[in-house]
């Protein structure tokens, strides 16, 4: 942990310093948390916070008072929560923050969100969809009508996707207008709008003022009620592409969730064009990365997953090196990208159909899973199986794998079920547990203890 002494060092250069050094340990969060007897400051990194110094209570308050003085926060209430922004220079780094303070019982509680754009900016070429699933998407965004929703749990990349995808649709000849709470990243030649729930401009509201607006695409920030979800699905079916977010686990659920919310079944298998879930798996280092054997339960999970004896997968090297944290830098998303076809649009029309019908209807159309993808990056040494099971539960996909694999005929290279009872599917027979597979915790990170003279 690094050491600051605030008896010859201002406050200002502190905060600054601690700031400068999170973006350039690419952290996507700066944690600002009270204690007893100081104020502990944590980075998150390739999605774990990790502890990076100590400042001593006494100090608390100025600290916590001049990001609030950089946020345009109310620095004379501590009461309530508050959020802010940051935007300019820091030590020379050209930064885009978002500030949230949160009052505790010990005292308040700040987050600094450190805004990334250079994935967005990137393309979607460079956010690691598998050449399947990359194809998939360019003809969802290639639909001049519909709506595409981008899925996953909050910290899972569903703005970058998003971004991503409006960079490759913002041309001359196109009219794109954002509904968003907050505005993450400003881009040229769209007309991006801030929602203010407390005047009353929520996103309903000004989803009506758009459709008057001319638009070709409209990006909703959130789908997070009933309302909002209905107007999204009417838009997308009267001649303009919608695109959004939702909080959920995959493309089942995702149309359950919409199915739940009182969309209309009729309108939402018109409407709706493809689905893209993810998750966050961190990434291998490759320049300290080694092979290590399968176990049992590793290759009964490739075996039934994708059909293939994997004897032997790349995992980290927990000492690390000088380009990694624990033998992982960086991070690569986990997608599943579904394309509604006619087949899933009839089923959505039929009310009596039942949710185990409907889930071998999705997930026999040629789409990969989640579990497939992430294997797939296993294999080639992009990330490990230990951030696949911690990220996706292995067992829940195994089911849904081995019941539709239950339904469709068998090819010569699947598994002989019959021969191995613990790999397999009837459902008189279960799936192995995780409880047979143990992954280790991580050792705790930044090992050691770093004084600075400042």
């Amino acid at each position: 942990m690094v050491t600051y002494d605030f008896t010859k060092v201002p406050v200002i250069q502190i905060v600054d310093d601690i700031i400068v050094r999170a973006a350039k340990m690419d952290a996507s969060d700066i944690h600002f948390d009270p204690r007893d007897e100081d104020l502990l400051v944590r980075f998150r990194v390739d999605g774990d916070l990790r502890d990076f110094t100590r400042i001593p209570k006494i100090y608390e308050r100025n600290l916590i008072t001049r990001i609030k003085l950089l946020s345009n926060m109310n620095i004379t209430e501590n009461r309530l929560p508050q959020d802010g922004a940051i935007k300019g220079t820091i030590g020379g780094l050209a930064l885009d923050m978002r500030v949230s303070t949160l009052p505790t019982n010990e005292g308040e509680k700040c987050v600094i969100r450190i805004l990334d754009y250079s994935r967005s900016l990137a393309g979607i070429e460079s956010l690691g969809f598998s050449a399947t699933n990359f194809e998939k998407l360019k003809r969802m965004i290639e639909v001049p009508n519909g709506i595409i929703l981008v899925t996953g749990a909050t910290g899972s990349g569903k703005s970058t996707t998003v971004y991503s995808v409006l960079q490759r649709l913002n041309r001359q000849e196109t009219n794109i207008i954002t509904v968003e709470d907050p505005i993450e990243m400003n881009i040229e030649g769209l007309n991006q709008v801030q929602v203010n729930s407390e005047i009353g401009l929520d996103f309903a509201t000004v989803l009506r003022s758009i459709l008057r607006q001319d638009p070709n695409v409209i990006l909703i920030g959130e789908i997070r009620d009933s309302e909002t979800a209905k107007i999204a699905v009417r838009a997308s079916i009267t001649g303009h592409l919608v695109l959004s977010t939702v909080h959920t686990n995959n493309s089942l659920s995702t149309i359950e969730r919409l199915l739940d919310m009182n969309v209309e079944r009729y309108l939402l298998s018109s409407a709706l064009t493809g689905i893209i879930s993810q998750r966050l798996a961190k990434m291998l280092c490759p320049h300290c990365r080694k092979k290590i054997p399968t176990d049992a339960y590793q290759k009964k999970v490739f075996k039934i997953a994708l059909g293939k004896d994997v004897k032997e997968t790349y995992a980290a090297n927990e000492e690390g090196c000088e380009h990694c944290i624990h033998g992982y830098h960086g991070r690569i998303a986990v997608q599943e990208v579904l394309v509604i076809n006619d087949f899933i649009r009839d089923a959505l029309n039929n009310e009596t159909l039942e949710r185990d019908e409907l889930r071998k209807m999705v997930y026999t159309s040629d789409v990969i899973t989640l579990l497939q993808d992430g294997l797939e990056k296993v294999l080639e040494g992009t990330t490990s199986f230990d951030e696949i099971y911690r990220i996706i539960d292995i067992d829940d996909d195994l089911s849904d794998l081995v019941e539709i694999n239950n339904k469709i005929e068998k090819k010569e290279e699947e598994i002989d079920l019959e021969e191995d009872p613990n790999t397999i599917l009837p459902p008189q027979i279960s799936i192995p547990s995780l409880d047979s597979f143990v992954v280790q915790p991580p050792p705790s990170p930044y090992p050691g203890t770093v004084k600075e003279e400042n």
